[in-house]
């Protein structure tokens, strides 16, 4: 009786807060106590997943396959280089390097290495991940270097002579925050960072946009704008360089909504006359506009989901004159565009299919035509036009890149203007997709809503017989989930004899914004609806059945599954939950959270918690319901998505007597992994689970 009421009075004394979470202690990232929690269940997952039959041959295809020499290199291009980071097993965190665009070209291109990730990290004993370079136009000699501590959004900066390749005595530099730089000419540059006590938004990103001189004190820098706590971060682009350059604020009011001020002469501002939730672009003497939200402006009504082109100097006088160049309809959304010197080109998801779509502003009226280009797939676009040079070969150049489910990337080189492209890289096949077949289906949700979503099924998969089934969703931010080849997925999942599934939920941005607004705030319960639409839809039609149908999600997609998993366990056999948001009481105070309210609502509002306090998983979880084992995995170094998310809700089910399983990888971010060995045992890790629980190999 005496322990009962020590406990009882010690509970008492307790805040409220401890009160109702007793495990806001994982909160602590990199506590004693919570570091101990984290490391026994990694412990007892790796015993269990790490001794399934053959978890290493797996982790070792899956590494191969990450690794592989004919991966097609992502570049940029910076005036007469294209640049890439390259990572491979002798180089895990990356060669920064370049090579000429004709060399980019050749089967086996020459390299030169700018800077060594690896040699870097050894040299000053750090853990440094490629966070991004900005570069000065035009000679692209001097950059502002990012460099994560593993992994991590938060950055250090330093400037960086790519001539000399190494790092400039007494340039820029910056210490580790989640930090904003531009430049502005050789010795100024823009930055948003954390300038101490204050200065930082309630989400963790800059509140104060300052021009810094080359040589002085960070302290002593100019203040261009300042923004409130509540904004989401502050920041500045810069569209050309010298007395032509223009330079704009964003003052982001929360995900979807900001303000834009253009930089004028003597510290001035002027105001943009823009809807919030409009997305400008500079493109010489025009500005572009793409719209979320229906907008009428000289005399004229456009649609959200609209691209319309414009005078910039009619605009900023206020006369502005729009034309559309995109005009969304119940299937077709403007997925993006990019900029040639005299060319628009758009890349429209039709059906969640792309295809191209030009406009050509080379002469006084602009003309339209439709781009021939590989079919159904998802084609990806990049300009290689370079407004900072005075004369640039390759101002109406871009590049096309292509895949599908089942056919390895292509990346081609295009001329604006014509439909001829050459072939610059391509990949092998790094899995048999011989007998393999993708297909569209549609679910119907509870509201009646069509739903598409993508079943591949493997090789000698028989009509009307079930199968291990994983199915995937994101539905939130307005992200789109498209078609695209993976070697980890076919690998460890395809030609294992899985069938793979990729849903189109409301929250993403596959049909466009209204596509997206249709699932926020108060109606998101409907991407959940959505999802457990389709997930009974394959049960339906005998693709699989519950005790073989797994789901799998990450970021907003682990809220996703872990809002499903609670509200139908019935449906499932496998949770795969991956760096997810699940405490949606406390989303809203956690790292970047508080950038989020605009898709979810803010829960210290009782109104707005009424109907996000109905779907979060940490509040929903219940002992006495059963539930299919979880995997739940997250990482230490993601400064983004809280780690206690995945923490607590582990914690809360072991309470309830559930048995998910728990991995956390001590670097990574919010990507999981900082380097290929990492991603992976991550997905080894995975993907031997899913087999565990859904019967198969």
């Amino acid at each position: 009786m005496k322990t009962l009421l020590t406990s009882a009075l010690l509970l008492a004394a307790l805040p409220l807060q401890a009160q109702e979470d007793p495990y806001l202690w994982l909160e602590d990232i990199s506590g004693e106590r919570s570091m101990a929690w984290v490391k026994a269940r990694n412990a007892e997952t790796e015993s269990l997943l790490k001794a399934q039959p053959g978890f290493e041959t797996l982790r070792r295809e899956l590494l191969e396959g990450l690794n592989a020499r004919d991966r097609i290199p992502g570049i940029s291009r910076m005036g007469d280089h294209v640049y890439n980071l390259w990572q491979d097993e002798k180089n895990k965190r990356g060669l920064w390097r370049r090579t000429s665009l004709a060399e980019y070209a050749k089967p086996d291109p020459a390299w030169e290495t700018v800077l060594d990730l690896d040699a870097l990290g050894k040299l000053e004993a750090k853990s440094w991940v490629f966070g991004g370079a900005t570069c000065l136009a035009p000679e692209y000699r001097r950059c502002l270097l990012q460099l994560s501590p593993g992994g991590s959004d938060a950055t250090v900066v330093r400037e960086f002579d790519t001539q000399t390749k190494a790092f400039v005595d007494g340039g820029f530099t910056l210490p580790e925050a989640k930090t904003q730089v531009e430049w502005k000419d050789l010795n100024h540059i823009y930055v948003g960072t954390d300038f101490g006590p204050g200065s930082l938004t309630d989400s963790g990103y800059a509140r104060i946009a300052k021009l810094w001189k080359r040589g002085t004190p960070l302290a002593s820098a100019d203040t261009v704008f300042e923004g409130q706590k509540k904004d989401t971060w502050i920041g500045i682009s810069v569209d050309g360089h010298g007395a032509k350059q223009t330079a704009i604020v964003q003052r982001a009011l929360d995900f979807y909504r900001a303000e834009y001020h253009l930089v004028q002469g003597g510290g001035r501002l002027k105001k943009l006359a823009l809807p919030l939730d409009a997305q400008p672009r500079l493109w010489g003497e025009r500005v572009l506009v793409r719209l979320r939200s229906d907008w009428t402006v000289g005399g004229a009504s456009f649609k959200a989901g609209s691209l319309l082109v414009g005078s910039w100097k009619a605009f900023l006088t206020g006369k502005p004159s729009f034309k559309n160049l995109f005009e969304p309809t119940a299937t077709r959304s403007l997925a993006g565009y990019t900029l040639t010197r005299q060319h628009v080109i758009l890349n429209i998801s039709d059906k969640v299919a792309s295809k191209l779509e030009e406009w050509d502003f080379s002469a006084k009226q602009a003309v339209r035509r439709e781009v021939k280009a590989p079919f159904p797939g998802t084609l990806s676009v990049r300009s290689l036009y370079d407004n900072d040079l005075a004369v640039d070969p390759l101002a109406d150049r871009y590049l096309v890149q292509y895949a599908d489910f089942l056919t390895p990337d292509t990346l081609y080189l295009a001329q604006a203007g014509s439909d001829e492209r050459l072939k610059l890289k391509s990949r092998q096949s790094w899995f048999d997709a011989g007998g393999m077949r993708a297909e569209q289906q549609f679910a119907t949700s509870k509201d009646g809503t069509q739903i598409p979503y993508f079943v591949i099924y493997p090789k000698g998969h028989q009509a009307g017989k079930a199968a291990p089934t994983l199915l995937y969703g994101y539905g939130g931010f307005e992200v789109s989930m498209t078609p695209g080849y993976s070697s980890s997925r076919g690998r460890g999942w395809l030609q294992r004899g899985g069938i793979y599934v990729m849903s189109n939920i409301r929250g993403g941005g596959e049909f466009g914004p209204n596509w997206h607004k249709s699932a926020l705030l108060q109606n998101k319960q409907r991407s959940y609806d959505d999802f457990i639409a389709v997930a009974e839809d394959l049960i339906k039609r005998g693709i699989t059945t519950h005790k073989q149908l797994g789901i799998m999600g990450g970021s907003n997609g682990g809220l996703l599954v872990g809002a499903v998993a609670v509200q139908r366990p019935d449906l499932f056999n496998a949770v795969v939950c991956q760096v997810p948001l699940l405490d949606m009481k406390r989303y809203h105070t956690l790292l970047a959270g508080a950038s989020w309210m605009a898709e979810y609502g803010n829960p210290d509002q009782p109104e707005q918690w009424a109907f996000i306090s109905k779907y979060s998983p940490y509040q929903n979880v219940k002992a006495g319901v059963k539930q299919p084992r979880w995997l739940i995995n997250t990482s230490t170094k993601d400064d983004r998505v809280h780690p206690g998310h995945a923490r607590k809700m582990a914690a809360r089910m072991l309470e309830q007597g559930h048995a998910p399983l728990y991995w956390e990888n001590i670097e990574g971010g919010h990507g999981g992994a900082a380097d290929n060995e990492q991603r992976a045992t991550w997905q080894a890790i995975e993907f031997s689970y899913l087999w565990m629980q859904l019967g198969g190999r």
